[in-house]
């Protein structure tokens, strides 16, 4: 499917205007769904730029808003995650927002830091908002500050450690470790929102994305994962290296449409029981 691209400015958004980048299949129709995606960056990143995650999603029939969560209040804690809540919000309000309709799934979704983010704005969807949040999509999400897992010992290849290190102390240099901050430590996380999990073999947050999507099923949440496996070209998510081409963006496609429609089939069950 081809996928439109366009620029715009949500303008209001209760923490400020935010710009985003919107990603739409060209064959989106009514109710197709709404997914506010946070790139990744290592809590560092700012700016509006390509996205080929947002790109997979877009083609499977879904609106992408990938908005500059850093850029109104700054990128540490609890700035974005107060952008992107605040995003979240007025995303529910689709007749407001002009993204998508009063028909079509809310998810939030992140890669490596926006990872955090949105598991971050599911947390105080749950405990704020619940009803509007349909799925979260937490790809190789960066969840653990202390970085003590046996995939990042092993694997860092890609270079990756010191600056995720770095983009830790920028984040939390505001003082403390808020649940929100740091999901993997959050102690209640049972009635957050349906998840899709992806990661790879030789990625280094592979341990700890793998270990919060069994503490979510543990918690009763439905959680759908895939592991791709080693050699798919995943590492290039981070802007690093692979001796071939990547092959990792149809099976994100593919899971995500399979995601969707499960959440799908769950929201009409609740609408009818």
């Amino acid at each position: 499917m081809a996928v439109q691209v366009k620029d715009i400015v949500l303008e209001k958004v209760a923490t400020g205007p935010v710009s985003a980048r919107v990603y739409q299949g060209a064959e989106f129709g009514k109710g197709s769904p709404i997914v506010l995606f946070f790139h990744g960056g290592a809590f560092l990143q700012s700016g509006v730029k390509d996205s080929v995650v947002a790109e997979s999603l877009a083609k499977a029939g879904a609106i992408v808003a990938v908005p500059d969560y850093n850029a109104p209040l700054g990128n540490v804690f609890p700035k974005p995650l107060e952008v992107g809540y605040s995003i979240f919000s007025y995303l529910a309000n689709k007749r407001a927002s002009g993204i998508g309709d009063r028909n079509s799934l809310l998810i939030v979704a992140g890669e490596e830091a926006g990872g955090n983010i949105a598991a971050g704005v599911a947390f105080k969807a749950r405990d704020h908002y619940a009803d509007a949040l349909n799925g979260q999509v937490l790809i190789s999400p960066l969840l653990d500050p202390f970085m003590g897992t046996s995939s990042i010992r092993k694997a860092d290849g890609i270079g990756m450690r010191q600056r995720w290190a770095e983009g830790w102390s920028h984040y939390l240099s505001g003082g403390g470790c808020h649940p929100y901050a740091a999901p993997c430590l959050c102690s209640r996380i049972s009635g957050v929102a349906p998840a899709l999990v992806l990661t790879a073999e030789d990625d280094p947050l592979r341990d700890e994305t793998l270990g919060y999507a069994d503490r979510l099923k543990q918690a009763g949440v439905p959680v759908r994962r895939n592991v791709l496996p080693a050699g798919a070209g995943w590492p290039m998510l981070y802007g690093g290296k692979c001796e071939q081409a990547p092959n990792w963006q149809q099976t994100i496609t593919d899971q995500f449409e399979s995601f969707v429609r499960d959440i799908s089939s769950q929201s009409i069950a609740l609408k009818t029981n």
